[in-house]
């Protein structure tokens, strides 16, 4: 355990912001906008591509709450090209059009707000089942559903919903929709420094023990700085917990 520990401490110091900077510019970025006919919606949705797409993994990124201005889902770039340079096939969705009414900030939050998780989540799942027939070659049995904020929220609500799609969910600090408490899929959230969940929403220490569910917290890292406006070193510490939980 020391030493696993002390492998991971030193992967961190090496991982450098130039490294994070080399790996951004090799990576390719496509913008493609779907549309669901049964919902009339359009899903715009930005790709990071990895440099062989056969049999790669998809990893779906959800951004958080952007008061319906597009390119919110570019907003996580960082994470996005990562994942790419490591073989994922990345999709990550705009979730709000300028034309959806924006989300309640009074009222019932888990009743008010439950209608735009689950807009997202059918997002989610109409960009899986498109991709099927858009890119066949795809590998869609190791599936990482991604989040913050708002995405993050999506993300559990689309895991709940779906868990036979999910092998990996990864949320960056949703603080209302309770995680499953479930094996599988296999669950992993890093948690800022200033923004506590609502109860119930992280499982206890026993449960975490007991279903293999690893939460971080980020000492140094507020919530609404757990995307590209983060610094190099909170984008670092990030990348760093990311590709570990990937790998597991």
């Amino acid at each position: 355990m020391k030493k696993t520990f002390l492998l991971f401490l030193l992967f961190l110091l090496n991982f450098s912001a130039t490294q994070i900077g080399s790996i951004e510019k090799s990576i390719k970025e496509k913008d493609i906008t779907l549309f669901d006919k049964k919902r009339n919606r359009e899903i715009p949705v930005t790709l990071y591509l990895p440099e062989h797409t056969k049999n790669a993994p998809l990893a779906i990124i959800s951004h958080g709450y952007s008061q319906n201005q597009l390119g919110a889902n570019k907003g996580y770039s960082f994470i996005g090209k990562s994942l790419a340079a490591k073989g994922y096939f990345v999709a990550s969705i705009q979730h709000e059009l300028p034309t959806d009414e924006l989300m309640p900030t009074t009222g019932e939050i888990k009743i008010v707000r439950k209608p735009f998780w689950e807009r997202g989540s059918e997002n989610i799942l109409y960009v899986i089942n498109d991709f099927r027939k858009r890119y066949p070659k795809l590998n869609f049995n190791k599936n990482t559903i991604i989040g913050h904020s708002m995405g993050g929220d999506i993300s559990v609500t689309f895991s709940i919903k779906h868990p036979e799609l999910v092998d990996k969910l990864i949320t960056l600090d949703q603080r209302r929709v309770a995680f499953p408490r479930v094996k599988q899929p296999k669950i992993y959230s890093l948690r800022s420094s200033d923004q506590p969940a609502d109860e119930d929403v992280i499982p206890s220490e026993t449960e975490q023990k007991e279903l293999g569910i690893t939460i971080v917290k980020l000492p140094n890292t507020i919530h609404n700085v757990m995307n590209d406006h983060a610094s190099a070193e909170q984008k670092k510490e990030m990348l760093s917990w990311i590709s570990k939980f990937i790998t597991e």
